[in-house]
């Protein structure tokens, strides 16, 4: 592919882009003409991701990242303008959940929450914000969580997380809102990825692909929150309302 050719074609990177809602959103959007950068700590089913959508006419390039590591945060970032030119939009997908409870949690969990969830996110934002306002174009989206509003048991760290990124990415949308650069977020319910796994399958769930195109859909009209399925919001309302039965909820749950 030409330098040309990069240039007429959008350019998207996704995080957490080997599996699940990351995956979806990279074969969505190669269906919409973008081009993909992908980032994810699975070498192998990046790489195949890559060639599956480069076959498919999509330029795709796999950059195996830990967004743990701010170094490898930054080179993600150098590697994808180096290679494109410049990176349209960008979808903070990746994530750590669960966590388990916060009195048996092993060490490094927390830490690996907060920096897989909400501290790379900031820092890749940093380093491709500018580029963004330079050109005044471009869109971020932010998957972040109904557990972003609604914090349950086993889960307290990583709602943490996720009710920081939705601060960091409001908070974000007012600063560069009329600068060109779109800022959404995107919260998911339960969805039927590898996270959602210990549900089993008696409880149908809709598929990734449901927040696939929620993703694209925000990165040509950016939305303020969208909520995936969108009978979550309710949800999200009755929480605000009504928190202590919420808690009531939730204890009886427990029992």
């Amino acid at each position: 592919m030409t330098a040309l050719d990069r240039n007429q074609c959008p350019v998207a990177l996704v995080t957490g882009a080997s599996r699940g809602i990351g995956a979806a959103t990279a074969r969505e959007l190669a269906r919409r003409g973008y081009a993909l950068a992908l980032a994810a700590r699975s070498e192998q089913a990046l790489t195949q991701l890559a060639g599956e959508l480069s076959r498919g006419g999509a330029p795709a390039l796999p950059i195996p990242t830990d967004l743990r590591s701010v170094e490898d945060v930054l080179r993600l970032a150098r590697l994808a303008l180096r290679h494109f030119g410049r990176v349209d939009a960008l979808i903070h997908n990746a994530g750590i959940g669960g966590g388990g409870l916060v009195a048996r949690m092993a060490d490094d969990v927390a830490a690996a929450t907060i920096g897989t969830n909400l501290l790379a996110p900031i820092e890749l934002t940093r380093a491709l914000l500018p580029q963004m306002l330079e050109r005044r174009r471009g869109a971020i989206v932010f998957v972040a969580s109904v557990s972003g509003h609604i914090s349950l048991p086993s889960s307290a760290v990583y709602g943490a997380s996720k009710f920081g990124l939705r601060g960091f990415a409001l908070g974000l949308r007012r600063e560069v809102a009329h600068r060109g650069v779109g800022v959404s977020i995107v919260s998911p319910g339960f969805i039927r990825t590898d996270m959602t796994r210990w549900m089993g399958t008696r409880i149908p769930l809709p598929g990734p692909e449901i927040v696939a195109r929620a993703i694209a859909g925000a990165i040509e009209r950016p939305r303020r929150e969208v909520f995936v399925p969108g009978y979550y919001r309710l949800l999200v309302w009755a929480e605000r309302l009504l928190p202590g039965l919420a808690d009531v909820a939730v204890r009886w749950r427990a029992r």
